[in-house]
């Protein structure tokens, strides 16, 4: 049976372009379709953080007013369901991608405030890829990406065909304006062939073992495609 890890934030903020604190966490919806969908699958799923920290849920994603209220109920009793595994997840440090067929990783703004920069996401990350095991971040998972790197500097997925939240939808978020930098444009930047579908709706990239989500919409199709590329 596959082993599936779940790379989460550990920060409960993302830090502004002016320094001000702006309340994030891991997206609800990325992480609750993700878990019930490869749970279902029957895959076993671990979940891990920088330092083992219990993770904090964006509460923007729980707010009936963005994602709706038949919504907030689910995700409110998914993660009563699952507490012992989402309070207490493992140290990402100790352990290896050797471990585990595939590596996912939800977003929310968590992911750009630490992921992006945490070596041992990027140790993870480098290994899974050189074992060619299956890479998928949705959203801002994507910036975790960010912190895999070569020896000599080199971005490790340089040249690769993949999609993340757009900066399109920041701007309709109303975070681009004081975003200490855009995540769609820095992998574009990075070398990323990064592609677009409509904002709002499922879009998914696949490049080789790597596939990527745009947006929360696209956490259930992406993991299906985990499911699919598993099996």
């Amino acid at each position: 049976m596959p082993n599936i890890l779940i790379i989460l934030s550990a920060a409960d903020t993302w830090t502004r372009a002016d320094g001000s604190p702006y309340e994030s966490g891991v997206w609800a919806e990325e992480f609750v379709v993700m878990d019930e969908k490869l749970i279902g699958a029957g895959f076993d799923v671990d979940i891990a953080t920088p330092g083992g920290v219990a993770p904090t849920v964006d509460p923007h994603s729980m707010n009936p007013d963005v994602v709706g209220q038949e919504n907030v109920d689910h995700f409110n009793a998914y993660f009563g369901k699952v507490a012992g595994r989402f309070g207490k997840p493992l140290v990402l440090a100790d352990l290896s991608a050797s471990q585990y067929d595939a590596i996912v990783i939800p977003g929310g703004h968590g992911p750009v405030e630490d992921l992006y920069k945490d070596a041992d996401v990027g140790r993870i990350l480098t290994e899974a890829d050189r074992a060619s095991k299956i890479i998928a971040p949705v959203c801002h998972g994507q910036g975790a990406l960010l912190a895999a790197k070569d020896e000599n500097g080199k971005w490790l997925f340089a040249g690769r065909r993949m999609t993340a939240f757009s900066d399109d939808e920041e701007v309709e978020l109303g975070t681009a304006d004081n975003a200490p930098w855009l995540l769609a444009d820095t992998l574009r930047k990075s070398g990323a062939k990064y592609e677009q579908g409509p904002k709002w709706g499922a879009y998914v990239v696949e490049d080789r073992n790597l596939l990527s989500g745009q947006n929360p919409a696209s956490t259930a199709p992406l993991a299906d495609a985990v499911i699919a590329a598993l099996r």
